[in-house]
Formats: structure tokens, sequence, C-alpha cells
């Protein structure tokens, strides 16, 4: 009776240290998820007003107001870029026919005469935007100038030194002064546009045809294009007379603009810019793609083992795909650069393809290359967790549906898969958080363009080089100044990141518990 009670207390102390333990476990981990977004919101939270004071001098200094010449300039630019692309295709179709490239050359200079007069249309424009680029950036100028000296006051302040001897002069800058010049310019840049738009309307009226069905039918996108492109002129002359230089800009504009900018351009020297937009769209468009590779691979593979394969097939082949898990990323993303970036692009160059419009493609580090590495590395997870999910299917379940008469096939779509959903729903979401966190696979295959994709372009928008939100902080976390506005940027994108995953894994235990809840 007492080696029992004396056993009794035993257990129940090793219960209490296993309970603590785990318990502790479990605190750990809540307090490190605490720790991470704390420190990642401290460091983040700056950028908002560093952000909105960089776009309040940025419309006071007048940038705000030239970069309205300079983005019908920039249009101008893209329309010019799709005529070459044409022109290169025309030439490659002909060379590839058996013609002479003096003879393609030939059948192309009609072609190449408007190219260039469409090319040299723009010169007065872009002059008057050279112009005052140069003016307004002197503007830019001395507001660093400014804010440097500032910062060393607040220094010498903070270290007791702001004597006489060390004072600092704080140059007022007189915005309006400044900025005048730039104004002052309207009407001739009004002028040269309505000659540039004038002699376009006439040149577009006589663009000349191309040998190639494929070509003729993006000439005829180019025209629309810049037609709509002329079109847009008087909006951009109406903004330019009435901007307002002293017009405030509203705290909001701040969030906005960097959950909605379609640009990040870092160390500028005419603005930066952090809108996340084309990061979230390039991370997405990554990990979409590659779970629409790895879904079908990874559950179809599951139904194999668990219900088909034979015992000495599931001892081959299991161990096979998980494996996979065990390859480093960085060996991938060597393997995607040196051979699978190049067959793709290799593969777009056969006939089969020629129909698509924007094949063969020119970029070998694109989205769908990190989008098939990503769905080779995300298979092991899917696959492990839907077979798990498989596998805690009811025997008796398998064995009624047979009873009645069905098949397997019957047996694995209408009941298998139905009553295992909510597990295999768990494991498509823990295959997404592991694409849209994966970081060395998209920085060297990618492509790292950071730019929406143009969705327009049908399949070809699939090949296209993006940048991600993984990508982007691994690449320039280590070359920022600490406590800058690019250096809390990135922290901000961090923080995105973390919140994105904490939503995958709390939708994934949610589609875990449905999945326990339909099994009990």
């Amino acid at each position: 009776m007492i080696s029992q009670n004396r056993f009794d207390r035993r257990r129940r102390r090793y219960d209490r240290v296993i309970q603590r333990f785990l318990g502790a476990n479990a605190t750990v981990a809540i307090v490190v998820l605490v720790l991470i977004a704390l420190f990642l919101f401290k460091e983040g939270a700056g950028f908002f007003p560093q952000n909105l004071e960089n776009l309040r001098t940025y419309r006071l200094a007048g940038l705000e107001y030239v970069d309205l010449m300079r983005g019908q300039v920039d249009r101008h630019t893209v329309l010019n870029r799709s005529l070459q692309a044409i022109r290169t295709d025309e030439l490659t179709a002909l060379l590839d026919k058996g013609v002479a490239l003096a003879d393609a050359n030939a059948q192309l200079a009609e072609f190449d005469a408007f190219s260039t007069r469409f090319s040299r249309g723009i010169a007065p424009v872009r002059a008057i935007s050279s112009d005052l680029t140069d003016l307004v950036s002197g503007v830019k100028e001395k507001v660093i100038q400014r804010e440097n000296e500032i910062a060393r006051e607040r220094f010498l302040r903070a270290e007791g030194k702001n004597d006489e001897a060390n004072a600092v002069v704080i140059p007022e800058i007189d915005f309006a002064a400044e900025v005048r010049p730039a104004r002052e310019t309207f009407p001739l840049y009004q002028q040269a546009a309505i000659v540039f738009r004038r002699e376009m309307g006439q040149l577009l009226e006589t663009v000349p045809p191309v040998p190639g069905e494929k070509g003729r039918h993006r000439l005829e996108t180019f025209r629309e294009g810049a037609r709509a492109y002329l079109a847009s002129f008087p909006e951009v002359e109406h903004r330019l007379e009435t901007w307002d230089q002293f017009e405030p800009v509203p705290w909001y504009r701040s969030i906005t603009s960097f959950l909605f900018g379609k640009a990040w351009i870092t160390n500028s020297f005419w603005q930066d810019v952090y809108g996340v937009l084309p990061l979230v769209t390039g991370s997405l468009l990554i990990a979409v793609m590659a779970l629409v590779i790895a879904v079908p691979l990874g559950i179809g593979a599951a139904i194999y083992i668990s219900e088909i394969a034979t015992l000495r097939e599931q001892r081959l082949i299991k161990p096979l795909i998980e494996f996979i898990s065990a390859i480093p990323s960085v060996v991938l993303g060597f393997f995607g650069i040196i051979v699978l970036g190049s067959a793709l692009r290799a593969a777009t160059h056969w006939p089969v393809f020629s129909w698509i419009d924007g094949f063969p493609i020119s970029e070998r580090l694109n989205a769908f290359t990190a989008a098939a590495l990503l769905a080779l590395m995300a298979v092991p997870t899917i696959f492990s967790l839907a077979e798990d999910a498989l596998n805690s299917v009811p025997r008796h379940f398998k064995e009624a549906s047979y009873a009645l008469g069905a098949n397997r096939l019957q047996t694995i779509v209408r009941v298998l898969l139905p009553t295992a959903l909510s597990g295999i729903i768990s494991a498509v979401l823990l295959g997404f958080g592991r694409v849209i966190g994966e970081t060395m696979v998209v920085l060297l295959c990618a492509g790292n363009r950071i730019a929406i994709p143009d969705f327009t372009k049908g399949i070809s928008t699939f090949f296209e080089p993006v940048h991600t939100m993984t990508g982007i902080v691994a690449q320039e976390m280590g070359e920022v100044v600490h406590g800058s506005i690019q250096y809390r940027a990135l922290f901000m994108v961090g923080l995105l990141l973390f919140a994105l995953a904490l939503v995958i894994n709390w939708l994934a235990q949610a589609a875990v518990r449905r999945f326990r809840d339909n099994i009990s």
C-alpha cells in the first residue's frame, strides 16, 4: 500500500514536470511571436511619418509638377520600345524563313522610317522636361542640405556641444520662388505638346504594314495605345495648369501610397518611392503559380501512396518525395539559373508555341521559373499533410463504400477526398505559406524587376520578371542606413509578410480543427 502511494506521488510529480515543460514551450512560442511583432512594429512604425514628410517635400520642391511632364515622356518611351520589339520579332521571323539579312532590312525599311519619326517626335517635350528636371533637382538638393544641417544640430545638442563655436546655420528655402521658373515654362510645354500631338496624329495615319500576321496584330495594338496616349495630353495640361504647390498632403497618403503604390524606387537622384503593390503582386503571382503546379502533384502522390501503391512502392516513393525538402534552396536557385530558365526560354522558340503573344520570351529568369522551383519545394509539405489526412479517414468509411458497390476511383473521389477535405485544405495553405516566405529561389530566379505584370498579355504574363517581398528585403537590407526611410520601409514589408504568414497559419489551423470535427 505504501509502495503504491509512493508510486502515485512520483507519477503525479512526473506529470506536473511534463505539464510545466510543455506549457513553458507554448509560452516561449507565444513570447517569441509577440517579440517579433513588437520588433518589426518598433523598427517600421517610423516609416509613415518619414514617408509623409517625403511626399510633402516632393510637392513643395516641384518634383510632382515636373513628374507630370516626365510621365508623358516615359509613356512615349514605352510605346517606342514596343515598336522596337515588333521590329526585332519581324526581323527574326524573316531570317527564320531563309531571307537574307540585307533583304529583310529592305523589307522593313518603311517601318524603320516610321519608327524613327515616332521616336524623334517627342524631342521638344523631352528637352523641356529635362531642363525642369535639372531645375527642381537643385531645389531637392537644398532640401537635403537643410535636413542634414537640422540632423547635425540635433546631434550637437544631444552631445552638449551646441555652443557658439559649433553654431549651425539652418538655411531657409523659399519654395515658391524656387519653383516659379518651372511653372513659367508651362506655355512652352503646352505649345510643344500641341505640335507633338498634331505631328504624331498625322504619323499614325501612315503606319506601314509588316510582313507577319502576328506583327500586324501587335502594330494595331500599338496604334490604339498611341492614340490613347495622345488623347491624355489635355488632361495632363489641365493638371499642370491647376497644380497647387502648397496644397496640404493628407496624412493617409503616407499609408495608401505604401499599400497601393505601383513603384518601389530607392537611392534615386530624383525621388524615392515606396509602393509595395508590385512586390505583393509578384509574391502572389509566383505563389499561386507554384500551387497550381504543386497541389495536383502533392495530392495526387498522396492519394497514390495512401490508396493505390504497394508496400514496396510506398517504401521507395515516399522517402524520395520527402527528400526534396532536404535540398538547399540556393542549390535549387542555381539549377533554375543554369538549367531550368534556359530550357524554358528555348522551349518558347518551338513552333508549337508561336501562336502565343509574347513568345518566344527573352528573359530566362522570370515568374514561371521561380514558381516551378517553389512548386518542387512545396510538394513534400502538401504530400505529407495530405497523406496524413487521407490515412486518418476511418476505415469503415471505405468499407461501407465498397460494400455499396463503389469502385476504387468512386470511393476516392466521393468518400475519401470529401471526408479529408479540411486536412487537404490545411496542407494547401501550409504549402502556400511555404512558398510565399521563400527568399533565395525568388531572389535568384524571379528576374527582380519591380513592376506589376501586364495581365493583358495573356499567357506570356507568367513569363515576365517580377520581384517579391522576401526578395526586396534580402536584397536591400544589407545596404541601408539604420533609421533611414528605406530601412523602415523594409521593416514594414517584413511586418506585412509576418501578418500574411499568421493569417495563412490561422486558416490552416481552422481547417485542421474542422477536419478533426468531421472525423469525430
